[in-house]
């Protein structure tokens, strides 16, 4: 299990994969970092500090490069990964934290090649919103189980009060939003599958 830890500047191998996977995406497509800091909205300095390693990017900020490069948020932690065995053990499921909000992400089913669809699970600290202002990918087919705790998903202009044991389905097209507003953390599983 890859461990997480934001004391001082130790960075986690997951970080480390992050910045790599973003430095490979970005010299596939032969674009300079100016490129992509116009195409994301994410400073240049950001970026080169991501792709170092040097500097966890917080969710919004992975939001954005999901969309400059065209692929689901999924696909930045995934890393192409060949096959998978079919047991996944929790103990290999990797674990990334926004430095912002303290949302945890936990990649339970990660993106591996000859599967469309991908499972999260995540932690939203109570009184945290991560908000995205655009869907990485048009279509992204969307299936969230509250598991714990209250959520409430705005979906462009539809608001949607979760509790424990709903699930909202959804295509996103649009900007949305996560909050979680207490008195716990909202804990859900969201299945992703691509287009």
């Amino acid at each position: 299990m890859r461990i997480i830890s934001f004391v001082g500047i130790i960075m986690s191998d997951l970080e480390q994969d992050i910045g790599r996977r973003i430095a490979g995406l970005r010299r596939a497509r032969g674009w300079p970092l100016d490129l992509l800091a116009e195409k994301s909205g994410v400073s240049r300095a950001t970026l080169s500090r991501i792709e170092r390693g040097d500097t966890s990017p917080t969710a919004v900020v992975l939001g954005q490069l999901a969309r400059a490069f065209r692929i689901s948020m999924a696909d930045l932690f995934g890393f192409g990964s060949p096959a998978l065995d079919a047991r996944i053990a929790r103990g290999d499921q990797p674990v990334w934290q926004d430095p912002e909000t303290g949302f945890r992400r936990r990649s339970v089913s990660p993106v591996s090649n000859g599967f469309r669809g991908s499972v999260v699970e995540g932690e939203l600290p109570a009184g945290e919103i991560i908000s995205y202002s655009v869907p990485p990918l048009p279509d992204l087919e969307h299936h969230l189980v509250l598991l714990e705790g209250n959520l409430v998903m705005t979906i462009g202009d539809e608001r949607h009060e979760l509790s424990p044991g709903d699930c909202l389905r959804f295509r996103l097209n649009t900007a949305n939003a996560y909050h979680a507003p207490g008195p716990g953390s909202a804990r859900y599983l969201l299945t992703v599958i691509t287009p």
